[in-house]
């Protein structure tokens, strides 16, 4: 009810959203839960491990990068579990920005930040997760529904159906993250200050772990029950059905595995520190690798994508060969001999059979001629030269 009254009130702390005294809160907080005592001592350049932090986040950027556009150029409106994975790494492209974002604003330049802007800079990643969890929860519902349904929806219907899910997800995660910015925080109560974020409520920390606990326990719920119906109708259906949906089923809780196992020593402290008093937990002082393993979590999604979709390989294989060709790395001179002696080769054998099957096929009338597809790598070449 103190978070809803906060939420209402348009005069409550109204110095959050000014920048006069804007340092001085930010500094009266970080002393009050000690985190002031505990940081280390400033200086001049980057330090290695900020330099780390960033350089594996610019990659993660580029990874879902490659990845989002190897999906957007698939058959993304034909099928609804691309449409869920672009949002996913969606998700992920953004957790990086996030934490480029976090690691650029921090140290030094967080006591010259406003509270509002430290909020925003904190409430990014909560935006990531809880966007990535409420996308995982959409996979595993239209995935539960697609093999417990007895008759299957219209493609064009059910990705409509996905694209506003998706959209509603977005909003929620907005929403959620977002909270302490619209009033849900702990400026004008520092006795119900969180240490590990000093300026968050911990009713709030609580709040989004509590919606976060029984999102993956649906999650894990719904996952257990294809499981279950897919050994169960083992005897019946082709096999290469049922192959591809245990394959499909191993990718997505490959992907729920690695996400409880990069977030959850994040969720770990969350939760000691909602039970624990400020300056009284050790713990979680120093702690900033916790939330650089809970966003490599966005760097390994992309691989196991890569990893469960020939498909997807493909794309991103063609992708990357595009931008190699593009950048000067790659001599289109060598792709073009490939593809000329690749093409003589199935030259020959087209020969070998059409005069092996002319005999036989005399008095049948001649076939339609079918257009040929160009490959990905003489795409890349048309491109680069041109």
């Amino acid at each position: 009810m103190e978070a809803l009254f906060s939420l209402s009130s348009p005069v409550s702390c109204p110095s959050v959203y000014s920048s006069t005294n804007a340092s001085n809160i930010i500094l009266e907080h970080y002393n009050y839960t000690g985190r002031l005592q505990h940081r280390q001592p400033p200086r001049s350049g980057i330090s290695v491990t900020t330099a780390s932090f960033l350089l594996v986040s610019i990659c993660i950027i580029l990874e879902n990068l490659v990845v989002l556009l190897a999906v957007l150029r698939m058959r993304l409106r034909s099928r609804w579990v691309y449409i869920c994975i672009a949002n996913i790494t969606l998700c992920d492209l953004l957790a990086g920005v996030a934490y480029v974002v976090n690691l650029c604003m921090s140290g030094v330049r967080t006591f010259k930040l406003s509270p509002a802007l430290w909020m925003f800079r904190e409430g990014l990643l909560f935006v990531a997760l809880a966007a990535s969890i409420f996308s995982l929860l959409l996979i595993a519902a239209e995935r539960y529904s697609t093999m417990m349904a007895s008759v299957h929806q219209r493609s064009a219907k059910k990705s409509c159906r996905v694209y506003i899910m998706v959209v509603l997800c977005w909003i929620l995660a907005c929403i959620i993250g977002f909270l302490p910015l619209l009033g849900w925080n702990c400026t004008c109560s520092l006795d119900s200050c969180s240490t590990f974020l000093p300026l968050y409520s911990k009713s709030y920390i609580l709040f989004t772990l509590i919606l976060f606990f029984f999102i993956l326990l649906a999650i894990g719920v719904l996952y257990g029950a294809i499981f279950l119906h897919v050994r169960g109708s083992t005897a019946l259906g082709s096999s290469k059905s049922r192959a591809r949906s245990m394959r499909l089923l191993k990718t997505v809780i490959s992907i729920v595995g690695v996400f409880a196992l990069c977030w959850g020593p994040l969720f770990f402290l969350l939760l000691v520190d909602f039970f624990c008093t400020s300056r009284d937990c050790s713990l979680l002082f120093g702690s900033d690798w916790v939330i650089a393993l809970a966003v490599l979590n966005s760097a390994m999604n992309p691989i196991i994508y890569s990893l469960g979709s020939m498909e997807l390989r493909k794309a991103i294989a063609s992708i990357l060969c595009c931008f190699c060709l593009l950048a000067g790395l790659c001599d289109p001179k060598t792709f073009m001999s490939k593809e000329t002696a690749s093409t003589s080769e199935s030259r020959h054998d087209s020969l070998r059979n059409s005069f092996s099957k002319v005999r036989s096929m005399s008095t049948s009338p001649t076939p339609k001629t079918r257009k040929m597809r160009l490959s990905t790598t003489t795409s890349c070449l048309s491109v680069s030269s041109g």
